[in-house]
C-alpha cells in the first residue's frame, strides 16, 4: 500500500530527528522532545555550524540530496519540518 504525503513526510521528520540525536550526538534530547518546527540553530535546538556540515554529510548518505547553496541551505535547515519538505519535494525528483 502507497503512503500518502502526509504519512511520508510524518517518517521524514522522525527519521530526521532520530538521525540528529544519533549521529550529531544530542545527550539529553530525545527524538519525540524536538518539535517539527523548532529551530535548528541558535537558540532553538542550539546546533552550530559543524552540526550543519554534518546535516550536509546526512542528506547526501541517507537520501543521495545535496545542498551546495549555503543560503538556500539556510531556509532548509530552518527545522524539521523544512528539512523534511526539502527531503520529501527532492525525493520525488530523482524517483
Amino acid at each position: 500500500m502507497q503512503k500518502t504525503e502526509a504519512q511520508q513526510l510524518a517518517q521524514i521528520r522522525k527519521d530526521l530527528k532520530e538521525m540528529l540525536v544519533r549521529d550529531l550526538s544530542l545527550e539529553d534530547i530525545k527524538p519525540e522532545d524536538i518539535k517539527d518546527n523548532e529551530i535548528l540553530f541558535g537558540n532553538g535546538l542550539g546546533l552550530d555550524s559543524l552540526d550543519a556540515v554534518e546535516i550536509v554529510v546526512l542528506l547526501q548518505r541517507n537520501y543521495g540530496l545535496e545542498v551546495k547553496d549555503m543560503e538556500k541551505g539556510k531556509e532548509i535547515f530552518y527545522s524539521i519540518d523544512t528539512l523534511a519538505r526539502y527531503i520529501q519535494e527532492n525525493r520525488k525528483n530523482v524517483s
